[in-house]
């Protein structure tokens, strides 16, 4: 095989998108999300791979962790994986790490990427899916039974565990 052979070989495989997140906590357990400018719904902070950067995900989201609130924070362990099929868009695999407990000297220094960022807020477990939209709602909740029972990964298709 050629070089240009494998090259279009490669440029013919379906593709898929990597988004990135952190789970941040208070001392309560309340949840930090943030409001995107760009679409309805919060958020935890975070956003896509840069792939054809060589980024990781793990990478990624301490990066958008970084841009987005302030916060250069190293992860904790890998939460949750979900598959989010798309419609008019690729799917998407979407990660969650723990970022851990926050001190309040942490949540006093965020600053908000203006660009992209409205406000941010905490939100307890009861209030999850009154802030997130879809999947990710049910994502974050996973995330924070995987905390609590320290099962360890989850594996996720469009929020929910595999059928």
């Amino acid at each position: 095989m050629t070089t240009s052979d494998y090259a279009a070989y490669i440029a013919s495989l379906p593709r898929i998108l990597a988004g990135a997140a952190a789970l941040f906590r208070d001392d309560e357990g309340r949840v930090l999300l943030v409001e995107p400018n760009y679409r309805k719904g919060w958020a935890l902070p975070g956003g896509t791979v840069e792939s054809d950067r060589n980024e990781t995900p793990r990478q990624a989201a301490r990066r958008e962790t970084l841009e987005e609130i302030g916060l250069d924070v190293e992860l904790g362990p890998l939460l949750a994986i979900d598959w989010v099929p798309g419609e008019e868009r690729p799917p998407i695999a979407a990660y969650v790490y723990d970022g851990g407990v926050l001190a309040e000297a942490q949540f006093k220094a965020i600053r908000l990427q203006e660009e992209e960022l409205v406000s941010w807020r905490l939100v307890s477990r009861e209030g999850i899916l009154e802030h997130l939209i879809g999947a990710l709602g049910h994502r974050v909740l996973a995330a924070l039974d995987a905390l609590e029972t320290g099962s360890g990964t989850v594996e996720l298709e469009n929020g929910l565990p595999p059928a």
